[in-house]
């Protein structure tokens, strides 16, 4: 893993780390960023939301789908 050095308010660190409840600053920052990775991912998926069009009903695909029976 790369090392990357950054400057942080230490009292910001202090609350990350109590709030996620990590053992380390560096577990506390890996927590946060991948936090915040999944928020924007969702963000994403919300706004693609009636944007894509399906030409096969949900059903027509559940019956078609031999692993559901």
């Amino acid at each position: 893993m790369p090392r990357t050095t950054i400057t942080l308010p230490g009292s910001l660190v202090e609350e990350l780390m109590t709030e996620v409840k990590a053992k380390s600053k560096t577990e506390a920052v890996i927590r946060a960023i991948k936090d915040e990775l999944r928020t924007q991912k969702k963000k994403k998926i919300k706004n693609m939301a009636g944007k894509m069009e399906f030409t096969t009903s949900a059903s027509d695909l559940r019956h078609r789908d031999r692993r559901l029976g």
